[in-house]
């Protein structure tokens, strides 16, 4: 796996003529220290399209400096970059290249931009010798090596300030101000290669500007369902990875985009729609092996944690945490395989194609005022009965599955109003926060029922080694409880979500 640290850093405008102010007058500087000149020598990689840049990637081969090597740099946040490192080789590293797949697919990245810095660098060391931040001077040559504008060079000089590991951000604000002081201003480019990018591209006749604001209702729906596609692209090496929460954002991007197709088949064609939801019903079953087991864990474990020492009896929390990381280490592994599969491949090129020319019917050419209340109170009807389904059963197995299909259609009605949000504005929010607040019932009383499961499989383990089952019965009974809270709960949550302001608001 790729070493990989969490880079803070803010660059700014240089010239020759710019000197750096004396900064052991910034708070908590205690010293500055010359670390000398660096020679950096830096081949940028991407696609003839620029798709690693268009989506604000890096990577680079470079040699010179304590880290030459491979490098591969994620966006986090404005100035924050995760920036994974491998060792220094000829070709692209095998764990790039997975982090990379949903982007390149079956592209070979190629050498765009050779970047040759001379680097003159500063530690800004505390009072104990402790580094707060590192300073360099750099002055860059770039070079275009690729598609049009190759062999166009551009040269620059720029200030980069770089916050030491578990260092405080604070301190960049400190080091700024002293900064803009003596007339250091921050640069308009996020990173060097942008600003390469940029100065080497081959002049071009500027073009009149064109509204960007959605105007149709098919601009409305295009908007969304594009954001979810990109979404799934971004997050495939956050899964790859194992950040937290990134498998259960991707889930939810597969879900939202398919609930679209569904919701708004009066705008977009279901003869191509459907087949393309049928594949994400099967990435998001794919993904759904691994997130479900996430939450089950999270639920199980905090409910052990909640009880008295006195009532765990036996081996409880080895127990769990073995039938755990059994369960998780084979998701795991499953779903790195379905990422690297050619079918999932296969379904992002399917997606990118649906975006570029979308099969768009007649009602997407419509105003979003009267179309997209239609399919959000269609799929409100949808829930309604469903919810009228659930209630009438009595507590038991057939009122469970009842209430998960509830759940279900709570969820495509929040996502439909979710859709329209930017046309119909408050109306739609107000309508997503209260489904939300009926799918919020409905989903811990779904999580209650298959912890209930996972909870006899485990008294039936602990039995057969011999173990006493008390506090899985315990646990057993707790989770009963939340079920039946959450059966009582329910029918007055719905009321207000069922209000009739809810559908007037949304005629409006």
């Amino acid at each position: 796996m790729a070493d990989t640290k969490r880079e803070i850093e803010r660059k700014y405008e240089a010239t020759d003529a710019t000197r750096l102010p004396d900064l052991s007058r910034v708070a908590g500087v205690g010293q500055v220290v010359e670390r000398g000149v660096t020679e950096l020598d830096a081949v940028y990689y991407d696609t003839t399209d620029l798709r690693l840049a268009s989506h604000s990637l890096t990577l680079r081969r470079r040699t010179g400096g304590a880290d030459e090597g491979w490098h591969l740099k994620f966006p986090v946040a404005t100035g924050i970059r995760d920036e994974l490192h491998e060792p220094l080789a000829d070709t692209l590293p095998p764990s790039f290249a997975a982090l990379l797949r949903s982007r390149l697919r079956h592209t070979e990245p190629a050498p765009v931009v050779r970047l040759l810095s001379s680097r003159d660098v500063r530690h800004l060391n505390a009072d104990d010798g402790t580094l707060l931040a590192e300073v360099s001077v750099d002055t860059v040559l770039a070079e275009r090596l690729a598609g049009e504008g190759a062999g166009t060079t551009a040269t620059w000089t720029e200030i980069e300030v770089e916050l030491a590991d578990d260092g405080d951000p604070a301190f960049l604000d400190a080091v700024e101000k002293r900064l803009r002081k003596a007339g250091v201003r921050p640069s308009d480019s996020p990173s060097k290669l942008a600003r390469a990018l940029a100065e080497t591209a081959p002049v071009r006749k500027e073009k009149k500007p064109t509204a960007d604001d959605p105007q149709t209702t098919g601009d409305h729906v295009l908007t969304y369902v594009r954001q979810q596609i990109r979404t799934i692209v971004d997050l495939d090496p956050a899964v790859r990875r194992d950040l937290p929460d990134s498998v259960h954002k991707m889930r939810v991007a597969t879900r939202r985009l398919r609930s679209a197709f569904k919701t708004y088949r009066r705008i977009l064609d279901r003869e191509t729609t459907d087949p393309v939801g049928a594949e994400l019903k099967w990435l998001a079953g794919e993904l759904g092996v691994d997130r479900d087991q996430e939450v089950l864990d999270q639920r199980l474990g905090d409910r052990t944690e909640a009880l008295p020492g006195t009532l765990v009896l036996g081996p409880v929390r080895g127990r769990l945490k073995v039938w755990s990381a059994a369960r998780r280490t084979g998701s795991r592994r499953r779903i790195t395989d379905v990422l690297d599969g050619e079918r999932y491949l296969a379904l992002l090129d399917t997606l990118d194609a649906l975006a570029a020319d979308p099969p768009l019917r007649p009602a997407a050419s419509r105003a979003p005022a009267k179309e997209l209340p239609r399919a959000v109170l269609k799929d409100y009807k949808k829930l309604a009965r469903r919810m009228d389904h659930a209630l009438e059963h009595p507590p038991g197995p057939e009122r469970d599955a009842a209430m998960h299909d509830a759940r279900k259609a709570a969820k495509r009605a929040r996502y439909a109003a979710d859709a329209a949000r930017p046309a119909l504005g408050k109306p739609a929010k107000r309508f997503a926060k209260r489904v939300k607040a009926v799918q919020t019932v409905l989903g811990d009383h779904q999580d209650s029922v298959v912890a209930r499961d996972a909870l006899r499989t485990l008294a039936i383990e602990a039995h057969a080694a011999g173990e006493t089952t008390f506090t899985w019965g315990l646990l057993y009974g707790h989770e009963e409880a939340t079920a039946d809270a959450r059966e009582r709960e329910l029918p007055e949550v719905w009321a207000r979500a069922s209000e009739p302001v809810l559908r007037a608001d949304l005629k409006h």
